[in-house]
């Protein structure tokens, strides 16, 4: 068994990525200082697999801190970095929160990757590093353009610090995987989306407000240019991106790749637009939404979603899940932690 290190493991993404990997014959341990998530998440892990998870609750900003994980685990194959914070909202009111967490964090990875010799490593990287295309789908040739956000900033330099990294360090592959909107919860109702304080991504604002704990969803704008005035997203279901992070380690330990850094979009390969969005949840769920169109929200970019085409080909990725799967698991996920949830600390799931 080939032991992988996902570092936010407790996380959204990485709760279900850790799934994955187990069902899929990995052995698994997790760096998170729950800061951003909530440690029964890893419950819910096991719950799901039958496999309990360590985790070592460090601060990754912490170079000492840090490098004892590998000094502790002296075989890992491999590392799925998604410790990251991921709010675009909150990275334009503090930008550099942003940079010191993701970017201090991803270093030092890096500089333990170096010393320790760890050959292969997939990167949480985002669509976001497209900024506003010229034009889409975006394929991985597509320019980066300004990022929209200090958070979408920092995935366009932790890209460009991996490439150069990769440029004089011939030991180990990597693969910046560019997700787009990561939505839905595991079928089990187990693990799931767990925002800290009011959400800023659309579908757990969607389910928040259908239980009553956001009064009104607010769609900001409703001007833009786009087939109904709001503005466009790819959205992905967490289970379909979480089978794609072990579909890229297996592409590296395979020595698959022919670049030591490779770049990989994963989406739909279709656009939805909000309001499209409030519709097929209605539809799936037969619940009514109370929302109003406000003003446009800074940082949003206006349209984007993916040519996924190379992921397909490469990877042997596509998506299994349709949006209304997504929106219908996302409702099992509120209504979970609403009656059951005596396995996770849900003062990370508070509203201001």
């Amino acid at each position: 068994m080939k032991k992988i290190l996902v570092t936010g493991g407790s996380g959204y993404i990485g709760s279900h990525t850790l799934v994955d990997l187990i069902e899929n014959g990995f052995e698994v341990i997790s760096a998170d200082n729950n800061s951003r998530s909530a440690i029964g998440m890893l419950e819910g892990v096991e719950k799901i697999t039958g496999t309990k998870v360590k985790n070592y609750k460090v601060d990754l900003c912490n170079f000492d801190e840090t490098r004892a994980i590998f000094e502790e685990n002296d075989t890992i194959a491999g590392i799925i970095h998604f410790a990251a914070y991921k709010a675009v909202g909150e990275s334009v009111e503090k930008p550099l929160l942003y940079f010191h967490n993701n970017m201090g964090s991803l270093i030092n990875i890096l500089r333990c990757i170096e010393e320790f010799k760890i050959p292969n490593f997939v990167f949480s990287s985002s669509c976001t590093v497209y900024g506003n295309p010229d034009e889409i789908p975006v394929t991985e040739q597509t320019p980066r353009k300004d990022a929209e956000s200090p958070y979408g900033l920092t995935k366009q330099m932790g890209e460009q610090m991996i490439e150069a990294f990769a440029a004089t360090n011939k030991i180990t592959n990597s693969v910046l995987l560019r997700y787009f909107n990561p939505a839905g919860a595991h079928p089990s109702s187990l693990i799931g989306e767990l925002p800290i304080d009011r959400p800023q991504n659309l579908t757990p604002v969607i389910t928040q407000t259908a239980i009553g704990k956001i009064p009104a969803l607010t769609v900001f704008g409703n001007d833009y240019p786009t087939r109904d005035g709001s503005c466009v997203r790819d959205f992905i279901h967490v289970c379909d991106l979480a089978h794609a992070h072990t579909l890229a380690l297996g592409f590296l330990l395979q020595k698959k790749n022919t670049n030591n850094c490779e770049v990989f979009n994963l989406g739909s390969g279709d656009g939805i637009t909000v309001l499209e969005s409030i519709k097929a949840f209605e539809e799936s769920t037969g619940m009514k939404l109370n929302y109003s169109i406000g003003n446009r929200r800074p940082g949003d970019v206006i349209a984007i979603y993916a040519n996924n085409d190379k992921a397909k080909n490469e990877l042997g990725w596509s998506p299994q899940y349709t949006v209304k799967d997504i929106m219908t698991s996302a409702w099992k996920w509120e209504q979970y932690i609403q009656h059951q949830p005596t396995h996770l600390d849900l003062r990370a799931h508070r509203l201001n």
